[in-house]
């Protein structure tokens, strides 16, 4: 009984170089955290696609009591009715230091098409509906990864956008062109992107009917949002997937005034998921330790129980450090040669 209390407390004393060692593991993944927000930065964050929207300004006067008025500007908002996203994108690795770090280049072909308009639907009065300065835009969170210049064919137009937006209402991060308002009924519209980023890239559902469809040469997708795929295909070469988002799916109308919170909560997209890296593989292992000694204890204790030889305290601590000494192994050689061999040389150790 003595020699079991013993043994109990000396498996929980080894405990406490686990607890380094797990440590030692969160270290080092912060570090690859680290460098991964480094090479993003330079390369791309993660992406979330809104847009395009048409932004009109309108006035609104206040009438002291001489009967002077005094006009402010503000600004109304309108969705596509038709917005369709083809995306196509091609994964690549970018090394800072031992560290990999997954990125992403992305070809977009969005298009659709916008109603007319109305003021009447917002309660503005047609005079104080200011068209001709209106204005297409996008939000983009980080333009770093924009790879070349952005045309707009919106209806019989064609322009490029420019950087910043007049407006904050929507977004603050992105691209604007402006775009008088000619008398169409429907204003079609194309706009090719060609983006950079890194970990994910989403989308928001401001359409009427959205349709998203993206292709992919990243074989382990995770599907993230509001909303998943309609139907998607994962193979080893890659994947595809399709959504469709209709707006009473979403808790934010076509069309209002000033700013209108709540646009990113119903955004989708995916995320360039890489499945149990050798950081979450090694917590793991970590997390059985006490397993591990305390099998081996058990043996030790049935081996002097049977043979009537004792074993030496210390003899458990050096076992017991010896198989501590496996966990380190498994981190340190992982970060170059991958688990499964790490696993190996450190189990042969």
């Amino acid at each position: 009984t003595v020699r079991i209390f013993s043994v109990t407390i000396l498996v929980l004393l080894l405990m406490i170089p686990n607890a380094m060692i797990r440590d030692i593991i969160r270290e080092r993944q912060f570090t690859s955290q680290e460098a991964v927000t480094e090479v993003s930065s330079k390369w791309g964050n993660t992406q979330t696609i809104v847009g395009p929207i048409v932004s009109v300004p309108y006035l609104r006067y206040t009438e002291d009591s001489d009967g002077k008025r005094t006009y402010t500007k503000y600004w109304s908002h309108f969705l596509p009715d038709d917005l369709r996203i083809d995306a196509n994108v091609n994964s690549d690795t970018r090394k800072r230091g031992i560290y990999e770090v997954v990125v992403y280049g992305s070809q977009l072909s969005i298009s659709g098409k916008f109603m007319k308009p109305d003021p009447e639907v917002l309660n503005i009065e047609q005079k104080y509906f200011l068209t001709e300065e209106a204005i297409v835009s996008m939000g983009i969170p980080d333009m770093r990864g924009i790879g070349d210049k952005v045309s707009l064919a919106f209806g019989d137009t064609v322009a490029e956008f420019g950087p910043g937006i007049p407006t904050s209402d929507v977004f603050s991060e992105g691209i604007s062109v402006r775009m008088p308002l000619a008398d169409l009924d429907e204003y079609k519209f194309n706009i090719d992107l060609s983006l950079r980023g890194s970990q994910s890239l989403d989308f928001v559902p401001i359409g009427r009917s959205t349709h998203v469809k993206l292709n992919s040469d990243w074989p382990h997708p995770s599907f993230k949002g509001s909303f998943l795929p309609e139907k998607h295909d994962i193979a080893e070469t890659g994947f595809e997937a399709v959504w469709k988002v209709l707006d009473l799916n979403r808790n934010f109308p076509q069309a209002w005034r000033g700013s209108k919170l709540g646009l990113y909560d119903s955004s989708f997209g995916f995320e360039l998921f890489i499945p149990n890296d050798h950081y979450q593989q090694s917590m793991r292992s970590a997390k059985y330790a006490i397993l591990f000694i305390s099998l081996t204890f058990m043996v030790f204790f049935f081996m002097e129980t049977i043979n009537k030889k004792r074993i030496h305290p210390i003899q458990y601590i050096l076992v017991g450090l010896a198989l501590s000494i496996f966990f380190v192994l498994i981190l340190s050689l992982s970060e170059f040669v991958g688990f499964n061999a790490a696993y190996g040389v450190g189990a042969l150790a």
